[in-house]
């Protein structure tokens, strides 16, 4: 079951008896959790018909004994078990017979990151029961979900504006929730979520900064790089984040200077690669600074940087050698 076919049947009233909802995205894991537990118990009885356990400390035994408990003054009882994929085989073992035949008076719900399909426990439980998977959001689907975020806590938020803010953030979801609610509050009484209100939001926080210096290293502005460069360790950033953001900037940068080799138009590129109208221009401009052989280059360069600082090398050095290599070409 895909996460959009199970959110439709939990507005159905339709409620598992056994579920598995795992991924790597666990934002939209515990959101997923959140709703189904919502619907499926009285938050009133919470206290007589709620069992958690963990997968890493937790018996088969144990699980399946609450499980199969009658639920008090309710219909329903939930039985949830984190980090499920830690269950020990034995305890595995103890639980398909229940899974096989679930009680229809409780919704046993396991949670985690990732699943041995292989295993009979989760080949059965995929005939028997519901196994969703949340994986990890595409960057070209951050925006869409911003958007979607956005509407929900009561704001639409501008095309522009959502993507960037998927520019600065990332596909950290847990973060971009929290952003998205900021925003609503900040706009106020305005219809719609601006450009200018995410950058009034942003423009103090470290991935703003991020954002800036992967700009001015697109416009080889030695100083501005530099200065954001500072800016960033100051507030106690890390290396491997800051190389990360580069090189998400720097991929876009590449395959924009693919297409206007190839003579394609701005505005077709814009198409091809689904960049906004309102960002276009800038990154056109970024992408011309440079020939695919410095960009393969810099590429070699994040590589070399990641590696060195993960292992023993001066960040700031590293950092600061990268930027003026990129504003210069003098590696």
């Amino acid at each position: 079951m895909t996460p959009q076919e199970f959110e439709i049947s939990l507005k159905k009233g339709i409620i598992p008896t056994v579920c598995f909802l795992y991924g790597e995205e666990q934002f939209l894991v515990e959101r997923a959790v959140h709703a189904l537990l919502e619907r499926a118990i009285d938050p009133t009885l919470k206290d007589f018909n709620f069992n958690v356990y963990f997968g890493n400390e937790s018996k088969g035994v144990d699980i399946v004994d609450a499980a199969q408990t009658l639920p008090m003054f309710s219909e329903r009882r939930a039985v949830l078990v984190k980090r499920a994929e830690q269950l020990k085989a034995e305890s595995l073992d103890v639980m398909l017979p229940y899974v096989q035949n679930p009680s229809p008076g409780t919704c046993l719900l396991l949670t985690g990151t990732k699943i041995d399909q292989r295993k009979k426990f989760f080949l059965e439980f995929k005939k028997l029961g519901v196994l969703v998977e949340y994986k990890r959001l595409y960057d070209n689907k951050v925006p869409g979900f911003i958007q979607s975020e956005a509407l929900a806590q009561g704001k639409p938020i501008e095309t522009a504006a959502a993507e960037l803010l998927s520019a600065l953030i990332g596909n950290n979801l847990q973060e971009l929730s929290s952003q998205i609610e900021k925003l609503v509050v900040y706009a106020g009484t305005k219809q719609r979520i601006t450009v200018d209100d995410v950058r009034t939001m942003a423009s103090s926080s470290k991935a703003f900064t991020a954002f800036e210096l992967a700009k001015f290293l697109g416009l080889r502005d030695v100083p501005n790089s530099l200065r954001s460069l500072d800016a960033l360790f100051l507030n106690g950033e890390d290396a491997p984040m800051m190389i990360g953001a580069l090189t998400r900037h720097f991929r876009q940068l590449w395959r924009v200077r693919e297409l206007l080799d190839k003579k394609m138009p701005p505005a077709d590129i814009g198409r091809e690669l689904s960049i906004n109208s309102f960002f276009l221009g800038e990154i056109v401009t970024q992408a011309r600074n440079f020939t695919r052989r410095e960009l393969k280059k810099i590429f070699d360069e994040f590589y070399r940087c990641d590696v060195a600082s993960k292992t023993g090398g001066q960040p700031y050095t590293l950092l600061h050698g990268l930027a003026m290599g990129i504003c210069t070409g003098g590696w």
